[in-house]
């Protein structure tokens, strides 16, 4: 992409961007005045200032998980998440000093109760539609590949170009409006959703081009076996014997565009406050280099 996209506003899916920089190489001495670890705030600070630099978006938002952990869908489905390691030491302290970094710069930070990062950037987006505003979506998470719709970009920034809403069949196996329906068919390891034993991505893509949802493809599995899919004589039967886990995995695999959550102010960037990010600085030991990139940020046109 070169330049910036105007009349969008960019919403930064903030946790996959911390851990791809708590699992990056640390520096030995990464560590702030207390000896905690800084190297995922460092690493995070850098990318989200970039992001700013490069690009110069006028709205701008991040969202976190909350700090309180498990969601609304771990209520409904116990196992959500429940392979995932825990968290390394000190990693709950370092998301918290994201979210400060944020603030100082001038940047919205965004979470709420109950609710994942992605229901927050859903819920925004959903919002911000509704007032003439298209959506950037900057995240290596498929599963927000749901909430484009025409005019969105789905970015993950670190690793290629942005898609638009056409690519995202082609990329990721079903058009936007589908895809939670999609991934509750095949499940989805990550979030450890089992969906329907033996139906892969292939299969779930067939089905999805054939019928407009998962209600539709029940009410009318009669259809499946003339489809031409490979075992298509025994896929209406699999997909009948797990209903009910097909339609749970999809309460898991939507994402909530209704979490109580808005913007302070339009998503509009703001100055950073610089006296108070020097002593963030000096609180996290950070050299000179973030410092240098903040002042050039602050003098950016916003």
């Amino acid at each position: 992409m070169n330049g910036p996209r105007s009349g969008l506003i960019y919403l930064v899916d903030a946790s996959v961007y911390i851990r791809r920089a708590q699992h990056a190489a640390a520096p030995f001495d990464a560590v702030d005045q207390d000896g905690n670890p800084a190297h995922a705030v460092l690493g995070f600070g850098r990318f989200l200032l970039d992001l700013i630099e490069r690009l110069r978006p006028s709205r701008i938002a991040v969202a976190f998980d909350p700090v309180s952990p498990g969601s609304f869908r771990a209520h409904i489905y116990p196992k959500y998440k429940a392979q995932r390691e825990p968290a390394p030491v000190g990693f709950a302290l370092q998301l918290e000093r994201c979210f400060e970094f944020c603030r100082l710069a001038g940047i919205e930070a965004l979470r709420c109760s109950g609710y994942e990062a992605d229901d927050v950037i859903g819920s925004l987006a959903w919002t911000m539609r509704h007032q003439g505003v298209r959506a950037a979506l900057v995240t290596c998470d498929k599963d927000l590949a749901q909430v484009l719709r025409a005019g969105d970009i789905y970015w993950d920034y670190a690793a290629r170009e942005p898609l638009g809403y056409h690519d995202i069949e082609r990329r990721f196996g079903a058009i936007p409006e589908r895809f939670a329906d999609y991934l509750a068919l095949t499940g989805d390891a990550v979030d450890n959703i089992p969906g329907v034993p033996g139906v892969g991505a292939k299969t779930a893509g067939a089905l999805m081009r054939e019928f407009a949802s998962l209600d539709d493809l029940y009410a009318g599995l009669e259809r499946v076996g003339g489809l031409g899919l490979r075992g298509a004589s025994a896929l209406a039967s699999r997909l009948l014997a797990h209903r009910e886990a097909a339609f749970l995995a999809r309460r898991l695999t939507r994402i909530a565009c209704d979490a109580p959550v808005g913007l302070e102010n339009g998503g509009v960037r703001r100055r950073p406050r610089l006296d108070a990010l020097e002593s963030f600085f000096d609180r996290q030991r950070f050299g000179p280099l973030l410092r240098r990139q903040s002042q050039r940020v602050a003098e950016l046109p916003i």
